[in-house]
């Protein structure tokens, strides 16, 4: 099976698992989970092949259907531990930001994308869904939150993919290292509550 396919599988599966427990948390029925897990477990795919127009991989394989009803059954059926899901939830999430700002890196590099615009689409990719999802289920997305760094350790993980890539070193343990780097260092960013200045300074108050 090709890497780029089991990258996006597993991004997939891990996303649409964080989409699955949030519709949980919010007392969603089955089929809100089941939406709710697909949009966050292929939103990002879907944009990324719309910008490199293609059909998006979610409409033209059938076996990209098969991780959110899979998420959907798994959570369904471990619906007595939803009280504490919220960290099982962010591990899902951040496993799904490591695969897919990889996956969505090399295949726009394959696309023929210069580096830094495949590096763009791969960080897009990792945060697409996981926003979806958050609209969809009328929560702040994690994106915008000033304590949470989000969007760092997927424009690390797509940096590294697309360095790694031109100097021609890219390979499944790579991507494998690149994942583990960037899902350790999202883990870590929850645990110690690590986050990125603000857009601006604190309001000042002159008088005189």
């Amino acid at each position: 099976m090709p890497l780029g396919l089991v990258l996006d599988l597993l991004g997939t599966f891990f996303f649409a698992v964080s989409g699955c427990l949030l519709a949980a948390r919010r007392g969603f029925d089955i089929i809100g989970s089941l939406f709710l897990g697909a949009l966050a477990g292929l939103g990002g795919g879907v944009i990324r092949d719309l910008i490199l127009r293609e059909v998006p991989n979610a409409f033209d394989s059938p076996v990209y259907l098969a991780a959110p009803a899979l998420a959907a059954l798994l959570v369904f059926f471990l619906k007595r531990s939803v009280e504490r899901l919220r960290k099982p939830l962010l591990v899902f999430d951040a496993g799904g930001l490591a695969l897919f700002c990889i996956g969505g890196t090399v295949k726009a590099l394959e696309a023929g994308l210069n580096p830094i615009a495949s590096a763009l689409l791969g960080v897009t990719t990792a945060v697409g869904g996981g926003m979806l999802r958050d609209v969809v289920a009328n929560r702040e997305p994690q994106l915008f939150d000033p304590g949470d760094l989000y969007a760092v350790p997927a424009m690390l993980g797509a940096g590294f993919t697309a360095v790694v890539w031109q100097a021609d070193l890219y390979s499944p343990v790579a991507a494998v290292a690149i994942a583990a780097v960037v899902f350790g260092l999202r883990v870590l960013s929850l645990r110690f509550g690590w986050h990125i200045p603000h857009a601006s300074a604190p309001w000042q108050r002159y008088e005189d």
